[in-house]
């Protein structure tokens, strides 16, 4: 690094982007910034709803099916709220306990799919379940979680 003067912002910005350039990250400082980035999630961690019922999982042996649908149908629960969904290649209806208005934003691990709103009901509509896992992000006035992640398709 050259000598520069107080006053001479330009010549301090090339030095400092030749020390930025020249340094080398210890591998200890890159894992603890990945750990202290993951605590900017905190609060939807803690607020995670997980699933209680699915009905995959509770299926009738074939033939004894209570409809032609092919419906599956999903209860995610954070303890002060819930979230429980129906699923059908067609789309996702859905409904948020306690009811009130707001944002339900599905999640893939390439960022958000798909954002809709939630009428006072509680009730809200998605497109079609994609391949990849998801989960759902709801916020209302009444309650904020997040589902645990779960393959729909």
């Amino acid at each position: 690094m050259g000598s520069w003067r107080l006053d001479d912002d330009g010549a301090l910005l090339v030095d400092l982007g030749d020390a930025l350039r020249a340094a080398e990250v210890p591998a200890e400082f890159l894992m603890a910034a990945r750990g202290a980035l993951a605590w900017r999630t905190v609060e939807e961690d803690l607020a995670l709803a997980e699933l209680t019922f699915d009905s995959a999982c509770d299926a009738e042996p074939a033939g004894l099916t209570r409809s032609g649908a092919a419906t599956r149908t999903l209860s995610f629960d954070s303890g002060t709220a819930c979230v429980e969904i129906e699923v059908t290649s067609g789309g996702i209806v859905g409904q948020v306990s306690p009811a009130s208005p707001g944002r339900v934003t599905m999640d893939t691990a390439h960022g958000t799919r798909e954002e809709v709103a939630v009428d006072p009901g509680g009730y809200f509509t998605l497109s079609g379940p994609p391949s990849d896992p998801v989960r759902l992000h709801v916020r209302t006035p009444a309650c904020t979680l997040v589902t645990s992640w779960i393959c729909l398709a």
